[in-house]
């Protein structure tokens, strides 16, 4: 039985916070359309625990579209100043919906509004239009709480494999695997 993956994950997250590493919770988030189709965008990590890597985005954007057709994504990391890059993949299931609250309410309030506002990748007339109905959000909202929009949710990858990659000399990076199975995490060294 190999250590624990995940927490492995989280020390050399908190290496790459300790390092000053800009967004350090950025990753790169791959999904697939119905017809397979791969697409690849950049997403914020929330936070990872034994249950799985979580991030929010709205539910009707192209990626939590993709998500919802087929419940299973990969994630990267790469902190290129510490030499250290982590490949998640996994089956993808959404938060709930008072997960998805109580994560609402820690946002910041223009980042609240901006959700509010905004049809995640539709089609957009003007970026004045945006503004505009965004700064009319905050006036209605002025003295009260922001409502989570009920498409704005989390999903949360349940990690299958984790494999953690650090830069080596001459290319010959460090490779480890981990594949998790019924009895828990094998670890298996990969060529670089």
């Amino acid at each position: 039985m190999a250590a624990d993956p995940v927490a492995r994950f989280n020390r050399w997250f908190a290496q790459a916070r300790r390092a000053r590493i800009p967004l350090a919770e950025n990753m790169a988030l791959a999904t697939a359309d119905g017809a397979g189709r791969p697409s690849v965008r950049f997403v914020l990590l929330k936070h990872a625990d034994r249950d799985g890597f979580v991030f929010y985005t709205n539910g009707r954007s192209p990626k939590g579209r993709e998500l919802r057709q087929r419940p299973r994504a990969a994630i990267a990391f790469y902190w290129d100043p510490i030499g250290k890059q982590v490949r998640v993949e996994g089956p993808v299931k959404e938060v709930s919906a008072a997960e998805a609250d109580a994560y609402w309410k820690t946002r910041p309030r223009e980042s609240c509004l901006a959700a509010l506002a905004s049809t995640q990748s539709a089609p957009l007339a003007s970026r004045a239009a945006l503004l505009a109905r965004w700064k009319r959000l905050g006036r209605e909202h002025r003295t009260d709480a922001i409502p989570r929009p009920r498409e704005w949710t989390g999903f949360r990858i349940i990690p299958q494999e984790i494999e953690f990659w650090t830069r080596g000399d001459h290319r010959l990076h460090h490779r480890e695997l981990f594949v998790r199975g019924r009895g828990g995490w094998t670890r298996t060294l990969l060529q670089p």
